[in-house]
């Protein structure tokens, strides 16, 4: 274990997890989270990206692509009631450099105001504008992490069901996929977990949905249908509480006879991907997930080779 892990360990710990579990509502929780990403950035990276709007979605790309370019468009996390475009640039900015391939991160609406399923269709009517656009469905690569790696997947079930063309490949990182909570791990890794309080899944759960069945596909990919899908990688921590909605998927995604790489990681905090700034281990997943990409989408020759 590495002492930048040792470190940020006990900050989540002891700081993080706390200061999340003590949040009154969304809006303080956003606040929180935009704050501790200028800190995990060490300043604003977001000032590069450049503003678009897709299907009528905010967003933030690395840079605007041609339409004949592969592009990752990456849903952030945050349980769906936080996070945006800006607490994400900086690990959308990472992946760029390691792909060579632009990322495009969605504004989409979040709860309480936004209830399910409004995260799903704004996540649906970006993708349909990247296609009306002119770019290929077949060199986009769909991403997120936790509350975001469900969305894309949740995307992904709904292109596979409807016969849709599917993109080149998925990536999730701890990704969030069964809003009914029936993961073993929830409880059994709730002492070990290092950064979600557990105590707050279901008042989560009650903001997201407001009513809403737990087992729409749309937000719990976990039920969902993948007849045809892309290869797909999942890394998750082996410790973390959402681990069983990772390694469930990945069991589902192969009923259908997907390809699923699913990269189960030691005692990291969910999401370690996103503090790359501080964590070899970061940037070691976040390379892997490059690797990743460019097997199913090669980069193109340097001019020197």
């Amino acid at each position: 274990m590495s002492w930048q892990l040792k470190a940020l360990r006990v900050f989540l710990r002891h700081a993080a997890r706390r200061s999340l579990a003590r949040q009154p509502d969304s809006i303080a929780a956003r606040r929180w989270f935009e704050r501790g990403a200028w800190l995990n950035a060490r300043g604003r990276p977001w000032t590069g990206f450049v503003p678009d709007q897709l299907g009528q979605v905010p967003a933030l790309w690395s840079a605007r692509p041609a339409t004949t370019d592969p592009v990752v468009l990456y849903f952030h996390g945050g349980g769906y009631v936080m996070g945006s475009p800006r607490t994400h640039a900086a690990l959308a900015a990472f992946l760029t450099r390691k792909t060579g391939y632009e990322t495009c991160l969605p504004d989409y609406r979040l709860a309480p105001e936004h209830p399910f399923p409004a995260a799903f269709d704004d996540a649906l009517a970006v993708w349909q504008a990247l296609v009306a656009r002119g770019h290929d469905p077949a060199r986009i690569v769909l991403g997120g992490d936790s509350a975001g790696g469900g969305l894309a997947l949740a995307l992904l079930a709904h292109l596979c069901s409807t016969r849709a063309p599917r993109p080149a490949c998925v990536f999730a990182f701890s990704p969030f996929t069964d809003l009914t909570l029936s993961g073993v791990s929830i409880r059994t890794n709730a002492a070990s977990e290092i950064l979600l309080p557990v105590q707050r899944l279901e008042q989560l759960r009650q903001r997201v949905l407001q009513g809403a069945e737990a087992s729409d596909p749309r937000i719990s990919p976990l039920f969902g249908s993948f007849t045809k899908a892309p290869p797909v990688l999942i890394q998750v921590a082996r410790r973390e509480i959402l681990r069983d909605d990772s390694l469930r998927m990945a069991t589902h995604l192969r009923s259908f006879g997907g390809t699923v790489t699913v990269q189960e990681w030691g005692n990291l905090p969910h999401v370690w991907q996103y503090f790359h700034g501080w964590l070899p281990e970061a940037r070691k997943a976040l390379r892997d997930c490059a690797d990743f990409i460019h097997q199913q989408l090669p980069p193109r020759p340097s001019h020197d080779s």
